[in-house]
């Protein structure tokens, strides 16, 4: 394998703090990395922003018998009837549905939309297929109340970071096959789509930067066990795997191209697009995964933050 590409400078000056924070990753380690206090999220007067957001949870109905789930619900002071449906990220294995909402929250406030994100039950104590159960179950509850939300259902967007992006893109094909939501958009931050971990950039990115090979391997074998890798594993799981992916609401994806994720994202957006698709692909120079979040005064932090923003005025405003 060729050399690997080089770290945004600003970015690459972080990584041994984010480093010190982030130990290395394995399946016996899965509980001590759910106490780490990196990944903990707002709190609910946090959320509030002095005022602005309604803050409220609700239990909601499991899908087939699941037990209930809870959906965290933000909805800012000036809506304008348009929704996004967050799933968290966290490897499949931690986090929670606070962990990402202080950008949702942003989008929120300029375009005046209403923030559901689910609580879905982690591997591997809930393999495949409880938690994209938990997020369609919730998607389902949140679009058939949409007129108690204050939302158009017409204008739901799914939306998440890392474990979180592929579980959208999960909803996405999801909603499409089974008649579910009609989604006006998918926004994929960095999306977790491939359980095969055997693409270039996974290879040539082992061992460096935010969520090497190796800790992939931990999260797809957490939610897949021995399925990991074989031929038996849904799309809904892993998006990747999806033979069709004609018929899907706009998307957006965005990677960095110095992380693991780069080239399966590269190719689902090029397969999107071969099946006659909307897609709009930004991989960033020099960026780790996550680098936006863990490094946002970064000037490529607060690109990949804009463009994100752009997109979203054109889908909701074009």
């Amino acid at each position: 394998m060729t050399k690997p590409p080089a770290f945004d400078p600003e970015l690459g000056a972080a990584l041994s703090a984010i480093a010190e924070m982030l130990p290395p990753f394995t399946l016996d380690g899965i509980a001590d990395a759910r106490k780490g206090g990196a990944i903990v999220g707002p709190t609910d007067e946090e959320l509030s922003r002095g005022g602005k957001f309604t803050v409220e949870e609700r239990l909601v109905p499991g899908l087939n018998g699941d037990p209930d789930i809870t959906l965290l619900i933000c909805s800012p002071d000036n809506k304008t009837g348009g929704c996004i449906y967050h799933t968290h990220g966290g490897g499949m294995v931690v986090g929670d549905r606070r962990l990402g909402m202080d950008a949702l929250l942003d989008w929120s406030e300029e375009f005046g939309l209403v923030i559901v994100s689910v609580e879905y039950r982690l591997a591997p104590e809930t393999p495949d297929p409880g938690p994209i159960d938990d997020c369609y179950a919730g998607l389902l509850w949140t679009a058939a109340h949409a007129d108690e939300l204050g939302f158009d259902p017409s204008r739901l967007i799914v939306a998440g970071g890392s474990a979180g992006g592929g579980l959208a893109a999960a909803l996405a094909l999801r909603a499409r096959d089974q008649g579910g939501p009609a989604l006006l958009g998918q926004l994929l931050m960095c999306p977790m789509l491939d359980d095969r971990n055997d693409t270039p950039s996974a290879v040539q990115m082992d061992g460096l930067g935010v969520w090497d090979r190796g800790a992939n391997l931990v999260g797809w074998s957490a939610l897949l066990g021995d399925r990991r890798g074989g031929p038996d594993v849904s799309p809904y799981a892993a998006p990747a795997r999806a033979a069709d992916l004609s018929g899907l609401p706009p998307a957006f994806i965005d990677v960095g191209s110095a992380e693991t994720f780069r080239d399966e994202d590269v190719a689902y957006a090029t397969r999107i697009w071969q099946a006659g698709g909307d897609a709009e692909l930004h991989v960033w120079p020099g960026g780790f995964h996550g680098f936006d979040m863990m490094v946002p005064t970064a000037a490529i932090s607060q690109d990949a933050r804009a463009a994100r923003v752009r997109w979203l005025n054109r889908l909701l405003n074009g």
